[in-house]
This record gives structure tokens, sequence and C-alpha cells, in this order.
């Protein structure tokens, strides 16, 4: 496959710009732990893969031709991005003793399976992931090899590269989580997530 190293560079360049999977994966690591950013990117990565395999089989062309489906899953997606947005920033000015360490093991399983779910249907109800899957992993295909190997091999690439940043910035604010672990300091994170994400569904929710 030509420019496959080309493709791995301009991935990581567009993985690493923050996007909803990013703010979310920020606060439920501080909120949940390790675990909950985990149990994130393995959602945000089973959802990426459905539209990797969705593109592969030439259904993402297919819901980019419905006008009315497209809408239907834009418009979800955006409504559920506000949800988090909403629950996100209640939090922030919710009083708690301490919104990231819980010694309640049921509370612990419930918020990690929250986390993974999130991550899924915030990747699921993504159209811009549909569109760009459609509109980037073209420009990679070469015309005298097999289309479909080369896009489920491009897709998955993708995804695998989108997983490895998500854990390593997970590392990263676990390393940093006795300083995080201040409750002004992350109620402020929690809070400035919450914006974040209510931008990303308001933005999407009027996208054209």
């Amino acid at each position: 496959m030509e420019n496959y190293l080309l493709f791995i560079f301009t991935a990581i360049l567009i993985i690493i710009m923050p996007g909803p999977g990013f703010a979310l994966v920020t606060k439920n690591t501080l909120s949940h732990g390790k675990k909950g950013g985990i149990k994130t990117v393995l959602g945000t990565v089973s959802g990426m893969m459905i539209h990797t395999v969705m593109a592969t089989l030439g259904l993402s062309a297919i819901l980019m031709k419905s006008a009315i489906l497209f809408t239907i899953i834009k418009y979800a997606g955006a409504v559920y991005l506000i949800y988090l947005a909403v629950k996100s920033i209640k939090s922030a000015f919710s009083k708690k003793e301490n919104i990231i360490v819980t010694e309640d093991a049921k509370v612990k399983v419930t918020s990690t399976v929250k986390s993974f779910r999130q991550g899924f249907i915030t990747a699921i109800l993504n159209p811009k992931t549909t569109v760009f899957f459609l509109s980037f992993l073209p420009q990679f295909i070469v015309s005298n090899q097999s289309h479909f190997f080369q896009f489920l091999f491009l897709g998955l690439t993708f995804t695998i590269l989108t997983g490895i940043w998500y854990l390593f910035y997970i590392v990263l604010i676990h390393k940093l989580r006795i300083f995080l672990k201040k409750e002004s300091i992350n109620r402020t994170i929690e809070g400035v997530m919450g914006t974040v994400l209510l931008a990303f569904g308001i933005r999407l929710f009027f996208q054209k």
C-alpha cells in the first residue's frame, strides 16, 4: 500500500486534535479514575470499529446519500453530547467530598460501565466520523488493489492509533492525579470539559 507512513503521520495529527472524545476521556478519567478513562476509550474504539466496517462495506456511503437518516443521527449525537455536558456541568457545581475516588465497589462498576457506554454512543452517533472515513481514507486507496481490505486496514490502523493516543493521555492524567485530586481544581476541569462538550454538541446540532 502506497503512502502508508504518510497516512499514519496525517492520522496522528488528526487524532491529537481535541474533539468530543478527548473531552469525554478527560472528564471520565478525572471522575472515575484510570478504569473510567480506559472504559471510555474501549467504548470509543468499539464505535470506531463499527464505522470502519460500515465504510468498508459501503454502508456509510448509503448513509451519506440519505439526508433524513444522516440528519437524525446528527441530531441524536448532538443531543447526547449536550446531555453529557449538562451532567458534567451540574456535577461540577454539586457538593461532593470527592468526585474521583469512591470506596463503593458497585458504584465503581456502574461508573466504568457508564463510561464505556458514553464513549461508544458518542463515537457511533458522530456523523463527522462517517464523513471523515469516506473523505480521508479514499485518498490512500490504491486502485489496483482490493478496496475492501485497504479500507479495512486503514480504518483499523486509524482506530488503533486513536486508542494508543488516548491511553497515553490517560496515563498522563493519572500521573497528575495527586494534583488533580484537589476538589477546586477537579470541579473547574469538570466544568470546563462540560462546557467543551456543550460547545461540540451545539456545533454539531447546527452544522450542515
